[in-house]
């Protein structure tokens, strides 16, 4: 059961044959419709996100302040049967929706996530596609993109200090990867993409997963630098995340 968020409106929509809905942010919105999730719609003012995903992502400068569109798109062999096409299991239970309020709810909790504006599905019969558009966090670099540039400079232990941060609030983030984890100059960080996230109860197995998943990210993206320097950088990450849990933070 979704517990009820007065900030939260909804409003149905078509294409086609298809019928759908749009779960958006009240504060942020007045109306929302369908053409907020096409890129054509916004013409010249969506761009393409260049790092991380697989071409499903824009940077969109909205009057509502800048934003980021992202249409979810199947990987591995699943998508060689439906690119963008889910199996419908109830409207909250789609990606789009279930990734806007646990984003939502990560807010709730004050941790640095962007805040979500609208959230969209399509079905058609026993299948639906989905998009969801959320704020842009400016002026960040990717842990990726600062592991390759400054190397040991990165910000290894504030990486693991927030890591530890949404562990304890019991987020299971489905795919934490160096693309995912954003810094500012000032050092401040931001975690993005809670696609199959959930919150669960703090527990060894899911987060010991997560960081794994975490390594070897890092270690693909490491361009020429060696295994070890990575593992000595990601070392230091671990010990600020095992402090920083240790002492309940």
């Amino acid at each position: 059961m979704v517990a009820f968020d007065a900030n939260e409106a909804l409003t149905p929509c078509r294409e086609g044959r298809g019928i759908g809905a749009i779960l958006f942010d009240r504060e942020r919105l007045r109306q929302a419709d369908i053409g907020l999730f096409s890129p054509q719609h916004w013409a010249g003012k969506a761009r393409p996100v260049g790092e991380g995903g697989r071409g499903s992502a824009w940077f969109v400068d909205a009057p509502f302040g800048p934003s980021v569109l992202r249409h979810y798109l199947r990987g591995g062999l699943a998508a060689r049967i439906s690119h963008d096409q889910y199996i419908w299991r109830g409207a909250d239970r789609t990606r789009s929706f279930a990734e806007f309020r646990l984003m939502r709810a990560l807010r709730e909790k004050k941790l640095p996530v962007p805040r979500p504006i609208a959230a969209f599905y399509m079905r058609e019969g026993l299948r639906y596609r989905a998009a969801i558009l959320m704020e842009r966090i400016e002026g960040v670099r990717s842990l990726a993109d600062r592991a390759l540039v400054a190397g040991r400079g990165a910000p290894w232990e504030e990486t693991g200090r927030m890591i530890a941060r949404f562990h304890r609030a019991g987020l299971d983030h489905a795919d934490l990867n160096a693309h995912n984890i954003l810094f500012d100059g000032n050092g401040h960080g931001w975690l993005i993409d809670f696609d199959r996230g959930v919150i669960r109860i703090p527990a060894t197995a899911w987060r010991e997963r997560n960081l794994k998943r975490l390594l070897r990210s890092l270690i693909k993206l490491r361009g020429e630098r060696s295994v070890e320097d990575v593992e000595k950088d990601y070392a230091r990450l671990r010990r600020a995340y095992d402090m920083a849990w240790n002492r309940g933070t």
